[in-house]
């Protein structure tokens, strides 16, 4: 039985919250203010936290607001566990928490990880042969540090003990549906309405908003075009190949990119890949060729000369750096 099967007889649960250095504060507070809110619903002190750090010391979010922590890591008396990271996930140095946590998983303590923490738990092996999700913004870096993970899009996901939440709203989706579980759809219903949410999303439901969104266009040809060269950035199409798979002729396609997005399908195409490339030199340790061969080029030379003209300075400069 794991925290998300039923209601334990013991109460309050108790939760100890991790946090790591530049971890995201909606992730955070998704997280644990629908434990409180459990709380004053019911008026019955059903969730109890306590906030932890790697050795007790301020911990500062990726928005420079610290916050300082009840203990360092460790204790053998807590229902679950909660890692919030974020920035830096890949290269943060916490074998405290690591330690730790393969400890309390082989106890069966439920341990859930936000947005970034993915980072942690496949450092402390704990996802191994289990599937898990990580941010959208860092699967491509997570997949290129741990190629043998098997990683999904969903929101959250849920294997066992071991828990992996995309972060930011996401998290309240997950505990709204940990609370669903145990208590009932009422309880998670008025959880529900008190944080003004409309409803409770699934986990399979996207982490992104489709692609017509977020381009704001709606020609449903520009779109699958736009969509191909997502799911090509490591060996790019040529204009000809995109314009084969969509069926337009060449001179269709620069017009619709024209038209709608003030581009060209190259200029367009060429964003994509140094986008990419900034996110893998920021979120990951790959070599500086590694980054160029996952964002299409063939040499780091070129992929150097190319970054500097599109982003006005070297690789290096990018690396380690977040947002």
């Amino acid at each position: 039985m794991t925290l998300f099967d039923a209601l334990p007889e013991k109460l309050p649960q108790r939760f100890g919250f991790v946090l790591v250095e530049h971890f995201p504060l909606m992730g955070f507070a998704s997280s644990l203010e629908p434990l409180r809110a459990v709380n004053l619903q019911t008026e019955n002190k059903v969730f109890d936290w306590v906030l932890l750090s790697e050795d007790g010391q301020p911990v500062v979010s990726s928005s420079g607001l610290t916050v300082v922590p009840d203990a360092a890591v460790g204790g053998d008396d807590f229902d679950a566990v909660v890692v919030v990271a974020g920035l830096h996930a890949e290269s943060a140095h916490c074998p405290n928490t690591i330690n730790w946590l393969r400890r309390i998983v082989r106890r069966g303590v439920t341990v859930i990880g936000v947005s970034a923490a993915s980072y942690i738990f496949a450092k402390a092996g704990i996802l191994d042969g289990r599937q898990a999700t990580i941010h959208w913004e860092h699967a491509d870096g997570f997949r290129e540090d741990f190629p043998h993970l098997d990683i999904s899009a969903e929101l959250f996901e849920i294997d066992g003990p071991v828990v992996t939440c995309a972060g930011g709203t996401a998290a309240m989706d997950m505990m709204l549906h940990l609370i669903e579980r145990q208590l009932g759809h009422n309880v998670a219903t008025r959880v529900t309405d008190w944080f003004l949410v409309k409803q409770i999303r699934q986990p399979h439901e996207d982490q992104r908003m489709d692609l017509r969104a977020r381009i704001g266009v709606s020609h449903p040809k520009l779109l699958a075009a736009i969509g191909l060269m997502e799911e090509n950035l490591e060996t790019p199409l040529n204009r000809n190949e995109i314009a084969a798979a969509v069926r337009l002729s060449t001179r269709q396609l620069e017009r619709l990119f024209q038209k709608y997005l003030r581009s060209t399908p190259r200029k367009y195409y060429f964003s994509l890949r140094m986008h990419k490339a900034q996110l893998l030199l920021r979120q990951t340790t790959l070599p500086i060729l590694e980054v160029a061969l996952a964002s299409g080029f063939v040499s780091a030379s070129h992929f150097a000369k190319s970054y500097r003209e599109f982003f006005g300075r070297n690789p290096r400069a990018d690396r380690g750096h977040g947002k």
